[in-house]
């Protein structure tokens, strides 16, 4: 956790929404100098607080509509703060709670060097970030398509496809009058294949596209990457753009508590309270992580011998996890290093 203390005139808390935003802006001492409702509009934001420019420090918390208030900010060369959500506990808690209140919290908090900082970001792999997460979005919808086809026939007694449907190649030979007689069921699952083949389409688009800005944003570290015996383009580009730079960790334990590959630990008085916080990270890396761990083993004979001696220790499932936070650990070394993958280094002798 990272809190932002450092030192200013004035401080602004703002309480962000869709369509408003409360503002709260405090001085060293503490006092109240704005505290009012505005339009969440660029124009309105810049006219609030011209009077406070000299010194000034903004802090809104991390949900859907912080980009624009960061870019202003940038724009116009004033220090922005994004607040972690699940670290802000304190604006969520008490027996009353409103956009008034949260504002001077979130402003308080930023006086007090006790706002804990999300990544702000930046603009312009930004964007090509958010098209990765919703490329994403777009194979669970696909995959759902495709359990639904497989589930009509279960749900029918029929008999089971022998390929496997998500193969264009598989699918054009599947014959729906011979699997399903109704008309209903019929029509339902052509409508299934005609949705997935769309959805193959623009997939097929959005990864030609994403691949190539890869290569343009940085290119060297998306083949570093892709050095990595099973991580393809895919993984390479998840990896890529979720970290981003990894020099925004200090150390190794921090990256590999933001990609959840290392659990928490609560302890009172010398006893464990238990391991909370498992959602907080990055559940992009979470999930590409433990991909690149199973495909590693698959394509590397030393990566599947080491996970053996593992699992005569350990469960399958607990050496697949250890065998991520050891990925994990690769990536940023090489990473910073600028070096490829080596075997001999990540699983010695």
């Amino acid at each position: 956790m990272r809190f932002y203390n450092q030192v200013h005139r004035f401080y602004c808390g703002i309480d962000l929404h869709a369509r408003s935003m409360y503002l709260c802006i405090l001085d060293q001492a503490g006092a109240i100098l704005l505290h009012q409702n505005f339009a969440a509009d660029p124009n309105a934001l810049r006219q609030a607080i011209a009077p406070y420019r000299d010194g000034l420090v903004i802090a809104a918390e991390c949900m859907f509509a912080w980009y624009w208030v960061a870019d202003l900010c940038r724009d116009e060369g004033i220090p922005f703060v994004l607040g972690h959500a699940l670290y802000m506990k304190a604006i969520h808690g008490g027996k009353t709670k409103n956009d008034k209140i949260d504002a001077h919290k979130i402003a308080t908090l930023l006086r007090g060097g006790t706002l804990a900082q999300a990544y702000v970001y930046p603009k312009g792999m930004r964007e090509t970030r958010d098209l990765l997460r919703r490329r994403s979005f777009l194979v669970r919808q696909r995959a759902l398509l495709i359990a639904h086809i497989q589930n009509e026939a279960s749900q029918y007694n029929l008999p089971a496809f022998a390929k496997k449907l998500s193969y264009a190649a598989n699918r054009e030979e599947l014959q729906v009058a011979e699997h399903f007689a109704d008309p209903s069921v019929k029509l339902s699952i052509q409508t299934d294949l005609a949705l997935i083949d769309a959805y193959d389409q623009q997939l097929g688009t959005l990864e030609l596209y994403l691949a190539s800005h890869a290569k343009i944003d940085d290119g060297n570290t998306f083949h570093r990457l892709r050095s990595i015996p099973g991580v393809g383009k895919i993984l390479a580009l998840i990896l890529l753009y979720e970290i981003h730079d990894i020099r925004r960790f200090a150390g190794v334990g921090q990256f590999l508590s933001y990609a959840r590959l290392v659990r928490g630990c609560h302890e009172s008085a010398g006893k464990k309270k238990g391991a909370p916080g498992k959602k907080i990270g990055n559940a992009h890396l979470k999930w590409a992580f433990g991909e690149a761990a199973c495909l590693l083993v698959r394509h590397s004979a030393r990566a599947k011998a080491w996970l053996a001696r593992k699992e005569k220790k350990h469960c399958k499932a607990k050496a697949l996890a250890i065998l991520a936070a050891k990925l994990g650990r690769t990536v940023y070394h090489l990473w910073r290093k600028g070096e490829v993958f080596d075997e001999n280094r990540v699983f010695g002798s």
